[in-house]
């Protein structure tokens, strides 16, 4: 059995992600956990999407966790970082597909506002697999019915406001893409004083105004709205709102990585820790790596997907993890340990309050990028790249080498490339940032092509 990905389970709701499927996920997520915190008396906080499968599938989780002895407490359709909010001190499950398409949907745990690791997914999956029956009848759990939004919006706003400068004046324009984000960006903006002004705002789960991956193709009518009018900033958000994009006021759209190198830089700046570290991943630009260090801290990289786990190991190294952050997606651990595209918002406006998103750009080295798909069979992946453990260092001899999530070379000038096996295709990836990227890339990918016809 293997029902978890990277971001929890997903896929097509009648054939997947199905009522029968959310049953016994609830089932054995609440034997778990009774048996994991040893106490009969545990609680799930239960939160949908605004997808047309949503309330099914919520129906299905209660009555799973319920039958297996958990309290349930249900808060409708909220942002996935509102559902992590609220489940701090106890556990929690959302129903979302995030940026998938429509007939699509998942399931992601949490626990005191973070979500399950890998060990609890596991488990999750063996008692799937094993079976759980309800429990005895006198211990089968409550149901009741909570609003969190409120309460939620209100922690962003306050946390926001110990960063930058007051939003009066400042013109926003929020794309909430009939998603989650239509029910606490434009609100928490708002209440911080900027004039937002708010696209596919309402809810829907056929997403009418454009698909929930917020991406230069599907954001063209926010970029045309933005060119014709005087904003300040642009804001794009997934299905679930725990993703951002940054776009200019003038409608360009900000690379993810710089995004990511201003509020790094910017944590990092804040902090009074004397090693306040950056977690991020290894196809993460150097431009992070290069305004940390200038702020005084160290970025640590852990693999995709694996966020939270690179957290936790960095903070058991001893590390004061100030930020946490893959492409798009950005947990503020002073804040929670929760991907949270709400709050980068509004920590995001209030910096740009203070200083315009043109000036905060300035000292920020955005260098070409490019990412290449090498065709590599899955049988010879873990051939091909142990043969690149040395053929790629050979190739480029003064690079640093990390190698312990694929191979990434960083070069004297701060250039780089990194190959790592794809996880779901016959691919191996390559990633490369330079000034001269296409030299370099090419170079890589000669290497790679070699290592994999000796694999084969």
């Amino acid at each position: 059995m293997d029902l978890f990905g990277t971001a929890g389970i997903r896929g097509d709701a009648r054939e997947t992600v199905t009522p029968s499927l959310a049953q016994r996920v609830g089932q054995a997520a609440a034997a778990d956990a009774r048996e994991e915190a040893e106490d009969d008396d545990v609680e799930f906080v239960v939160a949908r999407d605004g997808r047309e499968t949503g309330q099914a599938l919520v129906d299905a989780m209660a009555s799973g966790l319920a039958s297996a002895g958990a309290d349930v407490v249900e808060v409708g359709q909220a942002p996935t970082p509102a559902l992590a909010y609220a489940s701090q001190g106890r556990y929690g499950v959302v129903l979302t597909a995030s940026h998938n398409p429509p007939e699509a949907n998942g399931i992601k745990l949490f626990v005191d506002g973070e979500e399950y690791g890998g060990a609890a997914e596991a488990r999750i999956e063996g008692r799937i697999a094993d079976g759980v029956e309800p429990t005895v009848w006198d211990e089968w759990g409550g149901r009741e019915s909570a609003t969190v939004l409120e309460n939620y919006r209100e922690a962003v706003v306050e946390y926001a406001e110990g960063f930058g400068a007051n939003l009066d004046g400042l013109r926003i324009v929020v794309d909430c893409g009939n998603g989650m984000a239509g029910l606490a960006t434009p609100q928490v903006l708002r209440e911080l004083g900027a004039h937002v002004v708010t696209l596919n705002g309402n809810v829907d789960g056929h997403f009418p105004g454009r698909g929930s991956k917020p991406t230069g193709e599907t954001l063209g009518d926010c970029i045309r709205f933005l060119k014709d009018g005087d904003f300040d900033l642009g804001i794009a958000h997934d299905g679930d709102a725990d993703r951002i994009v940054v776009l200019t006021g003038d409608g360009k759209v900000v690379h993810e990585d710089t995004v990511l190198a201003m509020l790094a830089e910017e944590y990092v700046s804040a902090t009074e820790s004397d090693d306040p570290a950056i977690v991020t991943t290894p196809n993460a630009s150097a431009r992070i790596d290069e305004r940390v260090r200038a702020a005084g801290g160290r970025v640590e990289r852990v693999a995709l997907g694996y966020l939270h786990d690179g957290i936790a190991d960095a903070r058991a190294g001893g590390a004061d993890v100030a930020f946490a952050a893959e492409p798009w997606k950005h947990v503020h651990t002073r804040f929670g340990g929760w991907i949270d595209g709400v709050a980068s918002a509004a920590v995001l406006a209030r910096l740009v309050a203070e200083t315009p998103l043109d000036e905060r750009r300035e000292p920020i080295r955005e260098r070409p990028y490019r990412k290449v798909s090498v065709p590599c069979p899955d049988d010879a992946k873990v051939d091909a790249m142990a043969r690149l453990t040395e053929t790629l260092p050979d190739r480029f001899p003064e690079a640093s080498v990390d190698d312990e999530y694929g191979i990434r070379l960083e070069l004297p000038d701060a250039s780089w490339v990194l190959v790592r096996p794809s996880g779901t295709e016959p691919y191996l990836r390559i990633y490369a940032e330079s000034d001269d990227v296409e030299t370099l890339s090419e170079a890589a990918k000669t290497v790679v092509e070699d290592a994999i016809s000796a694999a084969e």
